[in-house]
């Protein structure tokens, strides 16, 4: 079982937590991995684009000139869609670009995200996040005696309105509870951060 040192909030090291080889130690799926960021980031999508086709656009009844003897090339419309103001080809309308994974292949491909960031040395376990105040300068401390400079995904077990609030203004930094984890947002994150509490919500709903 793969196993990871525990930081306080110091950044000291206090202990070690061995973790569920059946969730951080299991074999990545790319395929999967890919496939769950596409369906996530196009369900995200609105879907609400839209152009006029040739037959939406208003005006074009007449024929802009006789077919022959003009000298011009032939049209029946000015909104044809290579004149300007004309209609759009295959002008896009609104759709809906979401669809679905089955259950198992979403749990396999959350995995694979978590065990990548173990492996790849990106997950750091904290004893607890608690602050004294929902200020912003005391979460830029803890993250600076973690040695976080880049972006991160900081896991809690449920929502805390004092690290929301201490952390609401921080670049880069994103917080998440264990029932909102997602691969996107894993795979997405240089650095990993959960506390040991949410470790064991995370191990008793996916293992």
């Amino acid at each position: 079982m793969p196993k990871v040192a525990v930081y306080n909030i110091e950044g000291a090291t206090v202990g070690e937590l061995e973790l569920n080889k059946d969730i951080f130690d299991v074999e990545i799926n790319e395929a999967l991995l890919h496939q769950a960021v596409r369906m996530q980031l196009a369900n995200k999508r609105q879907g609400t684009q839209s152009a006029l086709t040739r037959a939406e656009v208003r005006g074009g009844g007449a024929k802009p000139w006789r077919q022959k003897g003009t000298g011009r090339a032939r049209h029946g419309s000015i909104r044809s869609p290579i004149w300007v103001k004309g209609g759009v080809a295959f002008a896009p309308k609104p759709r809906d670009y979401s669809f679905k994974m089955p259950k198992k292949m979403r749990r396999l491909a959350l995995k694979s995200a978590l065990t990548s960031k173990v492996k790849n040395d990106e997950i750091l376990v904290l004893d607890s996040l608690e602050l004294a105040q929902p200020k912003t300068k005391e979460m830029v401390k803890v993250l600076k005696n973690l040695g976080i400079d880049g972006k991160a995904l900081v896991v809690l077990p449920e929502k805390d309105e004092v690290v929301a609030r201490a952390s609401g203004n921080i670049q880069g930094i994103k917080l998440a509870s264990v029932n909102t984890l997602n691969v996107l947002d894993i795979l997405n994150y240089d650095k990993f951060i959960i506390t040991q509490e949410a470790v064991q919500k995370v191990e008793e709903v996916y293992a």
